[in-house]
This record gives structure tokens, sequence and C-alpha cells, in this order.
């Protein structure tokens, strides 16, 4: 299926956003504009595919979905330093291109130095966090400790063994319902995923290390549609 409901009004897509109804609202993060060229500034040369990749599914949730509002989650840039010419204009890019169909709230994550800089070309203003439909949205390198959060930031992941196909990593939402905590799976395909582990050793994001995540529900996402995967610690035993 191409969205699941995990609360009234509130949504995961395999487009790797969320949506809420009030609005209606899509909600995505990690978007790490710029990777390409910040790769070849460390001497690695790579088709620049992520703009283009992510514009072309930025065009899908715009139809699919026809949000009043977008929220960008944070990690709107890749480089943590002033960007370059070719990074700025990618940012400017995406931006406009939501500018010109809907509402765009962008909330300023830990890799966004400078991303102001680029905003007030066009006349946006980065926040640290919103609230919208009873949510506190924030990019999640830091905890608000408001609840219920969305965030981004950790980039969530499984990796499911295999013994015969050598197993799979699946980018997946996260959603510990009990302690109000929803992660979002990076927006950005190119992104790596952080395997989510019971041990809590791997866990980046100060909201969701903090809760029960052993017990949070994972939602994976693949191009046939959103996995309803089960509890991350019911996940640990899935073998393919």
């Amino acid at each position: 299926m191409r969205s699941y409901e995990i609360l009234p009004g509130v949504r995961v897509t395999n487009d790797r956003c969320l949506i809420l109804d009030d609005g209606p609202t899509a909600v995505l993060g990690d978007l790490h504009l710029g990777y390409e060229s910040a790769l070849e500034e460390e001497g690695m040369y790579i088709p620049r595919m992520n703009t283009e990749s992510i514009r072309d599914a930025l065009n899908n949730v715009l139809s699919e979905y026809e949000p009043k509002r977008v929220v960008l989650l944070g990690d709107i840039k890749h480089d943590f330093k002033r960007s370059k010419r070719d990074a700025k204009a990618e940012v400017k890019k995406i931006a406009e291109l939501l500018m010109e169909a809907t509402d765009v709230i962008v909330v300023k994550g830990n890799h966004d130095n400078f991303l102001q800089n680029i905003l007030s070309e066009i006349g946006l203003m980065a926040v640290n966090y919103v609230d919208i439909g009873g949510f506190r949205m924030e990019h999640g390198h830091v905890d608000s400790k408001v609840r219920p959060v969305v965030i981004g930031h950790e980039h969530p992941s499984v990796r499911i063994p295999g013994a015969m196909s050598g197993g799979m990593k699946i980018h997946c939402f996260v959603h510990q319902r009990k302690d109000g905590v929803i992660v979002l799976p990076p927006f950005s395909p190119f992104s790596a995923g952080n395997d989510l582990m019971t041990d809590g050793k791997c866990i980046m994001a100060p909201a969701l290390s903090s809760s029960d995540y052993s017990d949070a529900d994972i939602y994976g996402v693949s191009e046939v549609g959103v996995m309803r995967l089960g509890k991350l610690r019911e996940v640990m035993d899935i073998n393919i």
C-alpha cells in the first residue's frame, strides 16, 4: 500500500514523507542537497543525481497529496560549511519548486550552517521548530522534550538478514506510540541508513534514544509500498 495510517489523521508513505490531514501537511526531512559537490571536494566524483531525484520525488508528493504546506525537517544542505555556487543553486532550485506550489516551512538541521544566507535570497526564514496539528516538529539533533514530536536526523533503517540472499537494508519510519516519538526516513534516496539495534548504541537522536525504542513500530519504505514490519525487537528476529 502507498500509505499507512499510524494515528488518526497521520499517515506514513512510501514517498518518504509523513502526511497530516491538518492542511493537509507533508513533512519530510534530510534532503542533503549538495551531496555530490561535497564529495567532489574530497576527490570523489559521482553522477549528480541527488537533486534531480529529489525534484522528481517532490513533484510526486505535490501531485499525490496536494498539500497546503510542506515542512522541510532539517538538513536541507549536506555540507556543514558555507555552500559554493552549485550547492546554493540546488537549495534555491528545490525551495522555489515548492514555493510555486504550496506554503513552505523550513526547519533548521545540524547540517544547515549558513542555510539562512541562501534562503534570504528567496524570502524564506529557517526556524528551529514548528508546531502543527498538535505535533512539535524539529530536526532531532536536539530534543526540546515536547511530545508528541516528529523528527528526522536519525536516517533510520533496519537490516534483515537472509541465509541465502545476504539480507536487505530498508529505510524506515519509526513510531514509538507510548512515548510520542515519530522518526522519518531521509527523503534523499542516497542517504545512508543508520541500522537500528535494540541495544541502542547506534541511535543518534536524543528523543528516540530516551524512549522505549525496542517497542517502537517499524514501517519499511520500498518501491512497492509501506511495509509494517512490527516492533523493533521483533524485526531483529526476522530472517529471509
